[in-house]
């Protein structure tokens, strides 16, 4: 494997969401993507070929490529561990789709395997990058509304299965609206006001089943296997709080992230999104921030990672991170199972943000 220049990616599983991964990666100039791999071999075909991509073949294959220094895990959540752990074994840098894992042992073989083998792990999300969430973070360290004390996000939704073409994983084990959409909203969380320390919460499911809506399997049924509606309260080791709602169970569809601070109000934009306005409410009245719209989405988190590893310097969605959030979740299903609040041992140091002229289409490698 190479040590200098463009950093060599592949990718593992080339499913719904490979297209906007591969259509970020191969669009950044440090980057070069050089393998797409899936148990589906016809289907990583597929892929390559639609993006330009040379290489195609099984997640074996992708491994025996020496080429390949960064590893991209797009597997589903319960396959997130074991692609993890091979290809730090084989020696290759990851990035992993969240969350990294199911449980915080599989979370720390993680870790572990990563420093054993003198290489990095990181993973998604990796919105907190896009200029949306890290406008907020530098609107709120300006002191303008002093400093933030409590937050309230809500993701409600009556569910997937209306419009995804096979969304029985999206209701099994590692998923749910915790687990799959949560951690856009806890990595924010984390973001703005540092590792959480305690939880609190209450979680259920309105039904046992569901019907596909939409594709080729509309009207099948499938199993629920999570909560569907989880409530939580966290408390963050730096002294704030936030109450938090993830609800599949909702025909209201909602979003919302707003941070009270001591002089004022920022409601944050959507941290499933890159980008989007602030809105800050204190005594002069309600503003409008407008932050310039990013022109990249997912996968920016693994250029920054490949950046970060020819520096020599931390990458900023970190496998901490990803871990301290994994964490956190399950925290927040043992309290709900448990009726009393789950203490968070894990913690996390909260990268700097990024600098002003950060440019994932500038050629520095």
């Amino acid at each position: 494997m190479t040590g200098s220049g463009r950093v060599g990616v592949g990718l593992v599983g080339a499913g719904n969401i490979s297209t906007e991964y591969l259509r970020n990666l191969t669009a950044f100039p440090d980057l070069d993507v050089r393998f797409v791999a899936d148990l589906d071999v016809a289907r990583a075909r597929a892929q390559a070929t639609a993006f330009g991509v040379q290489r195609a073949g099984s997640p074996a294959e992708l491994l025996r490529d020496e080429t390949v220094e960064l590893v991209v895990n797009l597997t589903v959540p319960a396959a997130h561990a074991e692609v993890d752990l091979s290809a730090l074994e084989a020696g290759r840098h990851v990035w992993s789709e969240k969350p990294i894992a199911l449980d915080r042992a599989a979370g720390r073989r993680i870790l572990g395997a990563a420093d054993a083998a003198g290489r990095r792990i990181a993973g998604a999300p990796d919105t907190f990058l896009g200029t949306g969430l890290q406008a907020a973070r530098r609107y709120l360290e300006s002191g303008a509304i002093g400093p933030a004390r409590t937050a309230l996000t809500l993701l409600q939704s009556p569910g997937p299965e209306s419009w995804h073409p096979n969304p029985a994983f999206l209701f099994d084990v590692g998923a749910g609206p915790l687990f799959d959409v949560g951690p856009y909203y806890l990595t924010g969380l984390v973001t703005l006001l540092g590792p959480v320390a305690r939880v609190s919460a209450t979680a259920g499911r309105a039904r046992d089943s569901r019907v596909i809506g939409s594709g080729p399997l509309a009207g099948d049924s499938f199993p629920v296997r999570v909560a569907t509606h989880v409530a939580a309260l966290y408390e963050f080791a730096g002294g704030a709080t936030a109450t938090s709602i993830f609800s599949f169970d909702s025909a209201l569809p909602r979003t919302q992230f707003e941070v009270t601070a001591t002089d004022g109000v920022l409601v944050v934009p959507d941290p499933n999104r890159f980008g989007g306005d602030l809105v800050a409410h204190d005594a002069a009245g309600r503003r409008t921030i407008t932050v310039p719209e990013p022109r990249y989405g997912r996968g920016v988190g693994v250029l920054e990672l490949a950046r970060a590893i020819r520096a020599g310097r931390p990458e900023r969605a970190s496998g901490a991170l990803a871990f301290h959030v994994l964490d956190v979740m399950v925290s927040t299903l043992e309290a709900a199972a448990g009726g009393t609040p789950v203490q968070v041992t894990s913690t996390v140091d909260v990268a700097p943000p990024l600098p002003d002229d950060w440019d994932p289409f500038a050629r520095t490698l």
